[in-house]
């Protein structure tokens, strides 16, 4: 895995987003096989995704950032918690003015700024805003290796890129799925499934060229990420799968998903 150190960090980011897209396509084609999704699975595979962001956003990007501040002679909790606040407060400042709907409420239930945007647009926008702070964290964790020799930060920046990945499989299903259930053919479904991933490429290499140009926002950076993944984890993830039926499932997904997350940060970083 060494080779890949000798390739632009920016570079590296956009290979690595490409492949959580791609596996967020392969979700979103579930939708060729299954008409219909059972709320159970899909609590499941939301609370999934849940655990990885939350585990991603500490053992990934907090953590790392933690480590960074005290190995340079700083206060660590400044850029940490700085950071993860400001990650918290740029997604809820999009969530308030981006004009997005959720899977299964009605436009009159529709968030953001007033539009007469179609309800097929808004549900769209409200998909792909969970993807930008994945794209961000992929994005600022192959920033992170400007410079730096050491396998163990590949390593955990491979790590995180396949932990999304592999949460963004559920995901794509779970988007593509639904979508049939309002009235969206499955070719539309597909389609739209994996046109939210998209944004994470775009995510990604905006967040590596930032932290490569500016390497003292790094640690800032880490934590901004961490912040707006977990933002999207409790104001969209959590309640979602935790609507109309048992939440015990939604909840042994969570502890799965971080479990699972933990052991790739940690076995691979």
């Amino acid at each position: 895995m060494e080779w890949l150190l000798q390739y632009n960090p920016v570079l590296l980011a956009l290979f690595a987003t490409l492949f959580t897209w791609v596996v967020t396509a392969l979700g979103a084609s579930m939708v060729f096989f299954f008409k219909t999704i059972d709320k159970r699975i899909l609590n499941s595979m939301l609370g999934f995704a849940a655990g990885v962001m939350i585990a991603a956003s500490f053992w990934s990007l907090l953590k790392p950032a933690i480590e960074m501040t005290e190995v340079n002679g700083g206060i660590a909790w400044i850029p940490a918690a700085t950071g993860f606040l400001s990650g918290g407060a740029f997604l809820l400042l999009i969530d308030k003015i981006l004009p997005h709907l959720h899977l299964g409420f009605p436009m009159s239930k529709a968030e953001g700024i007033k539009t007469s945007w179609q309800r097929s647009v808004l549900l769209i926008l409200a998909i792909t805003l969970h993807n930008i702070p994945e794209g961000l964290a992929v994005g600022v964790a192959f920033g992170a290796l400007t410079g730096n020799t050491d396998i163990q930060g590949l390593s955990g920046a491979v790590a995180l890129a396949f932990g999304i990945g592999l949460q963004n499989f559920p995901e794509g299903a779970a988007v593509s799925i639904p979508l049939r259930r309002e009235g969206f053919s499955r070719l539309k479904g597909f389609w739209y499934g994996q046109l939210s991933g998209i944004v994470e490429p775009i995510a990604g290499i905006i967040g590596a060229y930032m932290v490569v140009t500016i390497t003292a926002l790094l640690p800032y950076a880490l934590a901004f990420a961490a912040g707006a993944m977990v933002f999207v984890v409790i104001e969209e993830l959590i309640p979602e799968s935790q609507r109309e039926y048992r939440t015990d499932l939604s909840t042994i997904g969570a502890m799965m998903g971080f479990a699972t997350m933990m052991i790739l940060d940690v076995a691979l970083g």
